[in-house]
């Protein structure tokens, strides 16, 4: 049977129903509503299974779990693997995600989970080292001439740690660790603040272009007094994931961080219903050994090696596209590049274009993990691409979401109380008034208008008449 048309308008069209209908849905067992809308369905149905058991049995909410357990997903890739959408324009499956909840959101608690298979990795990695490191050490301690006659490594070389996860650390360690684990890293802050508010806390160098540096993937170089040489990383890949209430979101907009395109770097998550869970005495143990298989899924990945080149870098494995998934991601990307185009603020272009590039990496992760779960080749799929569409779509959303609450926590308090003042559509005319009766000038408010009317605080529906997000 023929499958369905998918088309990059009908795909947002039913992105923006979900996001409009705003409808929650009742969690069996748990006592929580989900209320998101985040796709699930864009996962493996291995995953989207361990989602849902997690939620039933644990307690864990959907819309924190799922995209955890993708962020976990990219550096277990990391430089083994990348797609080529166009000649010469390589992605690979670098990811920046916050996790955005109030107190008690229950949201560290579905990052550790995803992570944890990585971290039991780097807990292995470590003993090991800890092993070689003692025996290095030893043979340190034989005089030069012996070792042979012992049967030492003459010129012994000391040991490097393996591992994924890192934490808390200044650029030169990332170097440092990067150059002894070429494959990728993952930097984890349960406190996703924690990242950004330590930006340049042991030198004056700016810490925030390094890091938009390595979500490009441009080569990174260390020349520190520091470093004993020099450190040249080709391909860096680190993910970056952490967790973030709304109060303080305005911070990770400060020190130009809004204006310089760090901020449209990162995908938000931001779930509609952010109650606290509450325990449940008739909770049901996992019907199937959900950690097991969460942990089978990332080892497949993380077992995925390819060739290495006489430098150490890792030679990554193209995942091609399919004609009909290539046709649906260019006509995806002209649809959106025609709205932002069409009169959007800066703001939304900004973001749009941070977005298409995310777009083609989701397309490398979905495909990978729908391999990895034994549900797909290597090759990226039109259903891939079509998922990786309404990923992207939701975090469109999201992003709008934050800007909207870092403007409002910006804002002089006249433009709060017009803002609350304000009906939900209204006219021009109609604002001025409004404006006026709370001691703003007309020209101020049309101003604000015009700054804040193209997908921030507002939409502009037709001439002069406005509706507020």
């Amino acid at each position: 049977m023929k499958e369905k048309m998918i088309t990059p308008d009908a795909i947002i069209s039913e992105m923006e129903k979900l996001r409009e209908s705003g409808q929650e849905t009742e969690q069996e067992t748990t006592g929580r509503n989900t209320g998101t809308d985040f796709p699930i369905d864009v996962l493996p149905y291995k995953m989207q299974r361990i989602v849902r058991e997690a939620r039933v049995t644990i307690g864990f909410p959907e819309d924190y779990l799922a995209p955890s357990m993708l962020v976990a997903v990219a550096p277990a890739i990391g430089n083994t693997m990348m797609v080529e959408h166009i000649p010469g324009w390589k992605e690979n499956a670098i990811l920046f995600l916050a996790l955005v909840g109030r107190p008690g959101a229950c949201k560290s608690h579905p990052l550790s989970y995803a992570m944890q298979p990585l971290i039991d990795h780097d807990s292995e990695m470590a003993a090991q080292f800890e092993k070689e490191m003692r025996q290095y050490l030893d043979t340190l301690n034989v005089p030069a001439k012996k070792r042979a006659e012992q049967g030492l490594d003459p010129n012994p070389r000391e040991p490097e740690r393996k591992r994924f996860i890192i934490s808390d650390i200044t650029p030169e360690a990332v170097h440092r660790i990067h150059s002894q684990n070429k494959r990728g890293l993952c930097l984890v802050s349960d406190e996703f603040s924690g990242w950004f508010k330590n930006f340049n806390r042991y030198n004056n160098g700016s810490e925030s272009e390094f890091w938009m540096s390595v979500f490009s993937h441009k080569f990174a170089m260390s020349d520190r007094k520091s470093c004993a040489s020099g450190i040249f990383i080709r391909r860096p890949f680190i993910c970056v994931c952490g967790t973030i209430q709304p109060e303080i979101l305005w911070e990770l907009a400060s020190n130009s961080r809004s204006s310089n395109g760090f901020l449209e770097r990162i995908l938000f998550v931001i779930p509609i219903n952010q109650d606290m869970g509450k325990w449940n005495k008739e909770r049901r143990l996992p019907t199937f050994p959900m950690t097991e298989e969460w942990r089978a899924v990332l080892q497949k990945l993380m077992s995925h090696d390819t060739e290495v080149d006489a430098n150490g870098d890792f030679v990554p494995h193209m995942l091609c596209f399919t004609q009909e998934a290539i046709d649906l991601l260019f006509d995806w990307q002209n649809a959106t590049t025609d709205r932002c185009n069409a009169g959007q603020s800066d703001t939304v272009r900004a973001i749009a274009s941070k977005l298409e590039i995310y777009a083609v990496r989701f397309c490398l992760i979905l495909q990978a993990a729908h391999w990895a779960c034994g549900e797909g080749e290597l090759t990226v799929s039109a259903d891939t691409v079509s998922k990786a569409i309404r990923l992207t779509e939701y975090f469109r959303a999201t992003a709008t979401k934050v800007r909207k609450i870092i403007t409002e926590q910006a804002m002089p308090d006249i433009q709060c109380a017009v803002l609350a003042d304000l009906p939900e559509h209204f006219t021009t005319a109609e604002g001025v008034a409004i404006a006026g009766r709370n001691g703003m000038s007309e020209r101020s408010f049309k101003q604000w208008l015009k700054d804040k009317g193209n997908g921030i605080l507002f939409i502009r529906e037709s001439h002069g008449k406005y509706s507020k997000i």
